[in-house]
């Protein structure tokens, strides 16, 4: 067992032990990273849009402050190119689990929250969902959203 993190709840350590988990070592499993872009997009840092690995898609923060000067607009043009990314990742916005909206102001919730529920309306699982309000966003954006989704072709 060198080399072996010795906890009880380690599966790998039990694996070892037993054999009762039979799962490869992690290091089996860990598929390469691959980036997500739409070509044409602007970056505003040093950041890949989105990544993809073992099963998993990460997409960073999407702004829109093109889409016009409204929380209404700018969380349409937002989720417009979360809808971008997730296609050239192959999959969906029913692949999203999860959604977090950072908002310049918090008042701003439900001009946000009808142009993201019409988005959402004909999932049959909605995603989790994070909302709050930021001291700024990027480029004085007005809001800003970041998801997580599943790779519905991997695995």
């Amino acid at each position: 067992m060198s080399g072996m993190v010795n906890h009880p709840t380690s599966r790998h350590v039990l694996s070892e032990m037993t054999g009762y988990f039979d799962v490869p070592p992690f290091g089996a499993r860990v598929m390469a990273k691959k980036a997500i872009s739409v070509p044409g997009s602007k970056l505003y840092g040093p950041y890949t849009p989105g990544v993809m690995a073992n099963g998993m898609i990460w997409l960073s923060g999407q702004i829109d402050v093109e889409a016009g000067d409204d929380t209404a607009s700018q969380t349409a043009g937002a989720l417009a190119k979360i809808d971008a990314l997730l296609e050239t990742a192959g999959v969906t916005k029913d692949a999203v689990c999860f959604a977090q909206v950072l908002l310049d102001d918090i008042g701003d919730f439900q001009e946000m929250n009808e142009v993201y529920g019409a988005w959402v309306e004909s999932m049959a699982v909605k995603p989790a969902r994070a909302a709050f309000e930021a001291a700024a966003l990027p480029a004085g954006a007005k809001v800003e959203i970041v998801v997580q989704a599943i790779d519905t072709n991997c695995c």
